[in-house]
Formats: C-alpha cells, sequence, structure tokens
C-alpha cells in the first residue's frame, strides 16, 4: 500500500487555495488542485497501517488505503470506483467535509503529518467528470419493482437515498420546497466553496436515472400527508435541521439583525441570477434585499456558517466584520488531554474568510463574548451590540466591569441549528426524541409504519459525510421494508452494501447526535 517507508521519505502537501487577495473579489471556488505527480506522492504517503483508523474516522467507511494506493500508481478511474462504493458524491465531501479522516490518520500521531486524503478525494472525484467517467446508472429494467417512495428534502442525505432507492428499482420521486435541488449544499455554502454547477450536474445524473424531481413543493401544503401516504409505499424523510438558534436580548427585532441562512440564501440566489444554474423548475421567491455593502458587519457564531457569512460580506464590499465566539479560544495545537488521538483535535483553525478578511485588513476574530443588548440607530434600525466579556463555563454570563459597544448597522446570527422544522413532523405523527428530531424507534425506522427518516432530522445537526451515509443506510432499510411488502426475502440488488468492508450492519449505527465533529460508524 503506498511507498515504502514513502511517510518519511516524501513531505507533506497541504491543499492549495488561491490568494486570498484575489479570490475575495469573485465568486469562484478557493481550493485548487494539485498536478498528477504530485498527488501521486501524497497516495504514496499512505503507510498501509495495520489498523487503518482514517476508517474510524469517516462515518462513510470509505476505502481510503486503497484509493490512495490507486492514486499513488495512476489509477484514477479504479480509484473513483472505490469512491463511488462507498460515497455517492465524493466531489461534495472533497470540498466541504472537514476531513476527520485525517485527524484520524495514523501518521497523524505527529500533529500535522497526516496523508492528505481530503485533496486526494477531491482530485479523483474531479478527473472522473473531467474524463467522462461518471454516467447514470439507472437500473435494469428487468429489476423495477414497480413500488414507488417519496423522498422529502433533497440535501445530502435526500439526494443520496434518492439515488441508492432509484437503482434497487424503485420509483422515487425527491420533493423540495426550494426551487432547486441540493438543500443546504445549494442554498447555505458559498459557490466560491462549491460551484453549483458541481451540484446541478449530479442532479441531472439522478434525473437520467429516472428519479423524479419536484421542486417549488412543499409537502404538508401543496401536498398533504394523505396525497403522499396514498401515493407512495414508502416515505423518507430528510428534511434537515433548520430551526436556527435564536438570541432572545433586547433589540433582537430591529432591522438589520437577521438569522444566517436569511443571508447566505439570498447571496446564493444573487450568484444562481448573475452566474448560473439558473432554476429550472421554480422561481426563488421575491425578498427584501439583505445587503453588507459599506456597513459594520458582525457575525455572532465561529463555526462554518459564520465564516460563509464573512466570506460573503467580504465580497459584497463590508466596511469591516467581525466574528464574534460564545466559548473561549481553543488552543493552537492539539490538547492530547481533551481530544487525544485518533478523536478530532480541538484545536484553533483559521477559517478561509476570516483569512480573506485579515489579508484585506478590515476583519477580526473575537471569543469569549457574549451579547446582551442591540441598540436601535433611531429609525428602528441596528446601530451596535452591547457586549462583554463571557464567563468561561455555562451559562457564559457576562462578566462585570467588561462591557463595550461594537458598532454594527448587520448583525448575522450563526449560532447553529435546534432541529427540524416540526410542521410536517406534527402531520405524520411520527415520534420525536427529546431534542425534536424523528425518534428511530429501529434504525432509520419512524414510529409510523412506512414512514423512515435520515440525516440531521434524524440525528441533529452534523457533517455532510453523516447526512450521505445516513442516506444510503436509510435506503437499506427502506429497500427491505419494501420487499417485505412485495412477499420478498432478499433486499433489492443495488441498495445493500453488505459486499462492502466495513458496512455489514451498518444500519445498526449509532442513534442520536454526534457526541462530536468526527464519530466513526460505530458498533455494527
Amino acid at each position: 500500500m503506498g511507498k515504502l517507508g514513502g511517510f518519511l521519505q516524501i513531505q507533506r502537501l497541504g491543499i492549495p487555495q488561491r490568494d486570498p487577495a484575489e479570490r475575495v473579489h469573485d465568486y469562484r471556488e478557493f481550493q485548487l488542485q494539485r498536478p498528477v505527480a504530485e498527488l501521486s506522492e501524497q497516495g504514496a504517503r499512505c503507510m498501509d497501517c495495520g489498523v487503518p483508523f482514517c476508517h474510524n474516522g469517516c462515518p462513510l467507511g470509505n476505502l481510503i488505503p486503497d484509493w490512495n494506493d490507486l492514486v499513488y500508481r495512476d489509477r484514477f478511474k479504479d480509484a473513483i470506483a472505490q469512491l463511488h462504493a462507498t460515497n455517492n458524491f465524493p466531489e461534495f465531501t472533497g470540498r466541504l467535509c472537514p476531513a476527520p479522516c485525517e485527524a484520524a490518520c495514523v501518521l497523524e500521531i505527529r500533529e500535522g503529518e497526516a496523508v492528505t486524503i481530503k485533496q486526494i478525494e477531491y482530485a479523483i472525484a474531479n478527473t472522473a467528470w473531467s474524463e467522462g467517467w461518471v454516467t447514470p446508472q439507472p437500473p435494469d429494467p428487468r429489476r423495477e419493482t414497480g413500488q414507488a417512495v417519496a423522498v422529502v428534502g433533497s440535501g445530502p442525505a435526500g439526494m443520496a437515498a434518492a439515488q441508492q432507492l432509484r437503482r434497487g428499482g424503485h420509483r422515487v420521486t425527491l420533493f423540495e420546497r426550494d426551487e432547486a435541488i441540493g438543500g443546504l449544499v445549494r442554498f447555505g455554502v458559498p459557490d466560491f466553496k462549491i460551484e453549483k454547477t458541481i451540484v446541478q450536474r449530479r442532479v441531472e445524473q439522478l434525473i437520467a436515472e429516472g428519479v423524479e424531481v419536484r421542486c417549488g413543493v412543499e409537502v404538508g401544503s401543496d401536498v398533504t400527508v394523505e396525497e403522499l401516504r396514498a401515493s407512495y409505499d414508502a416515505v423518507v424523510l430528510a428534511t434537515g435541521s433548520r430551526v436556527p438558534r435564536e438570541l432572545p436580548v433586547p433589540g433582537r427585532e430591529l432591522d438589520g439583525v437577521h438569522f444566517a441562512m436569511e443571508y447566505l440564501y439570498q447571496r446564493n440566489r444573487w450568484v444562481a441570477r448573475e452566474f448560473g444554474p439558473e432554476p429550472t423548475v421554480a422561481q426563488p421567491p421575491l425578498e427584501r434585499e439583505i445587503t453588507a455593502e459599506g456597513k459594520d458587519v458582525v457575525v455572532i457564531g465561529g463555526g462554518d456558517t459564520g465564516a460563509d457569512c464573512v466570506g460573503n460580506s467580504l465580497r459584497q464590499g463590508a466596511r469591516s466584520v467581525v466574528q464574534l465566539e460564545l466559548l473561549s479560544e481553543p488552543p493552537p495545537q492539539r490538547p492530547d488531554d481533551l481530544t487525544p488521538w485518533p478523536e478530532w483535535p480541538l484545536k484553533y483553525r483559521l477559517s478561509y474568510a476570516m483569512d480573506e478578511a485579515k489579508t484585506q485588513g478590515v476583519g477580526e476574530q473575537d471569543y469569549s463574548v457574549t451579547t446582551t443588548s442591540f441598540a436601535d440607530d433611531g429609525r428602528g434600525g441596528v446601530a451596535a451590540l452591547h457586549i462583554a466579556r463571557a464567563q468561561p463555563e455555562p451559562p457564559f454570563a457576562p462578566m462585570g466591569g467588561t462591557e463595550r459597544e461594537l458598532p454594527a448597522q448587520l448583525v448575522l446570527l450563526a449560532m447553529g441549528f435546534l432541529g427540524p422544522e416540526q410542521g410536517l413532523l406534527d402531520q405524520l405523527g411520527v415520534e420525536k426524541d427529546p431534542r425534536g428530531n424523528i425518534k428511530a424507534v429501529k434504525p432509520y425506522t419512524s414510529s409510523v409504519e412506512g414512514v423512515f427518516a435520515a440525516g440531521d432530522a434524524r440525528r441533529g445537526q452534523s457533517l455532510i459525510v453523516w447526512a450521505i451515509n445516513e442516506g444510503r443506510q436509510c435506503a437499506r432499510v427502506v429497500d427491505r421494508f419494501l420487499a417485505t411488502r412485495r412477499g420478498g426475502a432478499q433486499a433489492s440488488t443495488g441498495v445493500t452494501d453488505e459486499g462492502i468492508a466495513g458496512h455489514a450492519d451498518a444500519d445498526e449505527g449509532p442513534e442520536g447526535p454526534p457526541q462530536h465533529v468526527g464519530p466513526g460508524i460505530g458498533a455494527g
């Protein structure tokens, strides 16, 4: 596997990026691909571990050492076959996943020396598309079951479930209330992280395989629950975790204080109008513009969503951008006493967006800050935040004598999500867990017969790799249910993963939200 002793001879080369001073003026992707010769050397660093802990770090169970070795040997076509064996959309994860596999790499015992798994995955997927190796895979007509499945929600979990079920011979309809397929990957994540042509070509693949796509349709109102249950043999709920965390302080109602997704959705729709791809099924709603141009912007929340708000604000021409985080600043190196290898290290990482902001000289990031109120500009708009240093432990109360005012004409709340929207769940009558997620009484199976759940709606807000894994594994369970309904003993060929290493009984995986960013597949 790889080059004997390669990890001792070849230096790790990270993911190349475009110059922050250049990319901040456009919406093209900032991640770049290394030449094949360099990628081959990076693949050669994979050291044929007796126990490849990268598998533990990857919720999808990707066959990482296998395709590292194939890239080392310049066998990209075989590598994409290995990637697709466990991952429907490796070009999504190669761009958006934080790579818990690298944190679990055995070479990461020496911090910063992990195999560059993410950029190799990214290159394999890019090469496969450019060479025309990714083609529709509709089921053999002889394997059509005649049974129909509705998948509600078209994020990565819904897309993966729809594709797996269609390839298993079922009729699949993918419902999406927005004007295009993709969920938060389409509307929440900026084009400079993943251009939407990357998402659209997977949508076209789904359609070519026979998945019916219905955009601009809200299940529960445009299509009633009764109509859905009457028309489909099974329903998969993959609606995501979309209820944002609120900030209940005085002045919250002022104009200019918005949830992050209100802003990010609007910016992605603007980019789609300007550069494409435009929606082809339904038109986006008309919205009052939220703009950062010429304003002092404050982003509350230090995660990826907050960083995406920062990046968009810079591209709109914000005068200044400050990103606030309630928690204390993490250490620069892995704290071995708290998150020892191979766990995900809780350490400081400079985001791509804050790198851009600091390069432009208009941004800063502050930790241990709590917001106590918003100040009115006298016209019903926000003028400033009243903030204070936060105590280091919950409930992170303000510390006396540390209060100050921070100017802001636009405030974006990026403090995470609480759970799925409840309306459709209540109409269907599914049982919920204490966090409001759909409770799985059996793996991926709700309390209502014929209704299944996958992704963030089931496990809570999590990573894209978890979403794709959940969609795949939920499809297995749905397929078995449908086989029983038609009197068969075996699930349809093509939906199951039993023949793939690490995936036997994977539908018995962990329940509930993850305890940290990158738990492994878990028991089973």
